[in-house]
């Protein structure tokens, strides 16, 4: 996720607060979308494939969602339903702080709990802190982490930086839940 701190309307005393979602759209992918979350997915994960648990999934194969406004994509979403689960394979806003993101999500889980799944889930790495403080706000725990996988998932994706953000090293797998119980 993109964007800086000055982007989002708390950030001055004075900013008049915009309600950008009530300008997004939120649609599922079609087979014109399926490109583009090819080109994300390659740009944001070093391939055009995602490795979580040890399982490779094809974002532009799965099922998602995309958010525009106007003409503009801004976000995107992916996700696999298996069984009681169901997992957010990728989850990409254009722009942090507006709202993309959560509304994204919220409709993954609306699927996830209309599909009868017991729970949601997500894979992030030890470096990105950013997707950690994101998923928690919206009611995710860490409930793993896979100590040194990412020297695995490097085998399969050399790309794979050994850096990432903040200057962290790249080493973990951290997952994180969030339970759904009927409504």
């Amino acid at each position: 996720m993109n964007g800086d701190l000055h982007s989002h309307p708390r950030a001055h005393p004075h900013a008049i607060f915009r309600d950008w979602t009530a300008e997004m759209l939120v649609t599922e992918l079609t087979d014109d979308d399926r490109k583009w979350v090819q080109e994300r997915t390659e740009l944001l994960f070093g391939g055009d494939f995602v490795v979580s648990r040890d399982e490779v999934h094809d974002p532009h194969r799965l099922p998602g969602y995309i958010a525009t406004e106007g003409p503009e994509r801004i976000g995107l979403v992916t996700y696999n339903l298996t069984g009681e689960d169901c997992e957010i394979v990728s989850i990409d806003s254009l722009c942090q702080f507006m709202g993309v993101g959560t509304l994204l999500l919220e409709k993954v889980e609306e699927v996830a709990r209309a599909a009868g799944c017991r729970r949601l889930w997500a894979i992030t790495t030890n470096d990105n802190l950013d997707a950690q403080r994101f998923l928690q706000k919206r009611g995710f725990v860490l409930t793993a982490v896979r100590l040194g996988s990412m020297s695995k998932i490097r085998l399969l994706k050399p790309n794979v930086p050994k850096v990432g953000y903040y200057g962290i090293p790249v080493r973990d797998e951290i997952e994180l839940t969030k339970p759904l119980f009927s409504r």
